[in-house]
């Protein structure tokens, strides 16, 4: 059995975003020729190859590498004997690495609520109609989809996916499979006008439309598989974990996406996160849609993402929920994270005292710089702020501070009094967002301690935390 594939001979070379496919016509070795046509054995040398093996045929007369879902929906399901038994409804396909694996298509059925499934392994041929084995119409049963399946028709057409590379949420205007000895593989996604105009028929029309108007070639925007993340519901998300390319994306770009999608799907995505990953993303998402997605979150699972937020986010984000909610997530955090998070909450936010973090590397005056080094080692992971580290007292006062860069370059046996800066600039608890704003323009910090009336460290303010502030006194 040959298939014919599309395959840019004219090119030479076929390059898709995402895959590294590359090979050319001279490569080709010629395995058979029939009249004016000649078949070729290409194998591919990318990531395709080795994963997915085997080689493709392809033909110079009716050059065909791939295969489009909307050539297949529709199609007659034919017996070798010419027995007809249905019309494809849809494709089933299982999350498998790196490309999903078709595992059968369904037919609609007027005796049976469910459509009818046949399995993949029944098909001989893909050419005018979908050509099965003789007697598959015994072998067709109810659709049992499986957990780790998809419905491609019902779960992805016309659906949105996220693209992680372009780091868009994209509409599904159709699916590219491609034939390997081991079956058919769903290789890309089609996100362009032509894939539309394809699945109504009219992509020649429209080729001829617009090269003729507007000398102009509409190309097909393929997307490799690889680079999508599909939504579904949580359920079936959790089930993909594996895939989830979500976490590749920037925390700023992914609350862009989040922001996009109607509630349904921006829970999906965002219940289906990692910890680490929600809680960065939640720190750059719109405060009303965090609240959103946290009050859909039990309190626990709400708790474990809080906590691995900065704590002036933490504190912003549980005094935007209604008061019993943001008391049922306290009392799952962590005793001292919990702690520090009141703390912040009993300042107004725009003053420095509910601004700032409790998270900081202070030292006595009297270690050296290779015992502060250890314990920088080990608590570095913990604290939100490492370039500055404070000298403080035995009643926490303010005596000096020194940059990381000092402490690494100083030698191991010097005082950390000793090489500490005394010139500290610092803010009350009270200081209000202005005052705040003109300390971190006028002396270039990247964090500014804050302190009691009677000098005791009480936390840091980040730069990152103030941007918002800060940004019209840096002109922007």
């Amino acid at each position: 059995m040959i298939f014919h594939y599309q395959f840019l001979f004219q090119s030479r070379r076929i390059k898709l975003k995402g895959v590294n496919t590359s090979f050319s016509y001279n490569e080709a070795t010629e395995v058979s020729s029939q009249k004016s046509q000649k078949y070729f054995c290409l194998k591919i040398n990318d990531d395709i190859g080795p994963k997915i093996g085997g080689f493709i045929m392809a033909s110079n007369r009716e050059p065909q590498i791939f295969i489009f879902l909307s050539d297949l929906l529709g199609k007659k399901i034919v017996e070798e004997t010419g027995k007809l038994i249905g019309h494809v409804y849809d494709i089933t396909a299982e999350f498998v690495e790196p490309y999903p694996l078709v595992t059968g298509l369904t037919l609609s059925s007027t005796q049976k609520k469910k459509p009818l499934f046949l399995a993949w392994r029944n098909v001989i041929d893909l050419e005018k109609n979908v050509t099965v084995a003789a007697d598959s119409a015994s072998e067709l049963t109810v659709l049992n989809l499986q957990a780790s399946e998809l419905l491609l028709r019902d779960d992805l057409l016309d659906k949105q996916i996220v693209d992680t590379d372009g780091a868009k949420v994209r509409r599904v205007n159709d699916l590219q499979f491609l034939e390997t000895k081991n079956g058919l593989h769903l290789v890309h996604v089609d996100v362009g006008f032509r894939g539309l105009s394809r699945r109504v028929g009219l992509d020649r029309a429209m080729d001829v439309l617009s090269e003729g108007l507007f000398d102009y070639k509409l190309s097909d925007q393929l997307i490799s598989w690889k680079l999508v993340q599909p939504l579904l519901s949580p359920d079936r998300l959790r089930l993909n974990i594996a895939q989830n390319k979500l976490s590749q994306i920037h925390p700023a770009d992914l609350a862009d996406i989040l922001e996009d999608l109607d509630i349904k799907q921006r829970n999906a995505v965002f219940q289906s996160l990692d910890v680490e990953t929600a809680a960065e993303t939640l720190e750059e998402t719109d405060p009303k849609i965090q609240v959103s997605l946290i009050t859909n979150l039990n309190s626990e699972e709400a708790s474990d993402i809080i906590e691995e937020m900065s704590l002036p986010d933490a504190a912003d984000l549980l005094g935007d929920l209604p008061s019993a909610k943001a008391e049922g997530i306290l009392n799952e955090m962590e005793h001292d994270i919990a702690e520090d998070v009141k703390e912040l909450l009993l300042h107004p936010e725009r003053e420095a005292g509910g601004m700032m973090t409790t998270s900081y590397l202070s030292f006595p005056p009297h270690i050296t710089a290779g015992e502060a080094m250890v314990v920088l080692r080990r608590e570095a992971e913990d604290v939100d702020m490492v370039y500055y580290i404070y000298i403080t007292d035995e009643e926490e006062r303010l005596l000096g501070v020194i940059t990381l860069r000092d402490l690494i370059l100083a030698d191991a046996e010097t005082k950390l009094e000793e090489i500490m800066d005394q010139r500290v600039i610092s803010l009350k608890l009270d200081d209000k967002d202005d005052t705040i704003a003109e300390h971190f323009a006028k002396y270039a910090l990247t964090a500014i301690p804050v302190v009691d009336e009677n000098d005791r460290m009480q936390g840091t303010i980040i730069f990152k935390n103030l941007l918002d502030v800060v940004a019209p006194h840096l002109g922007k």
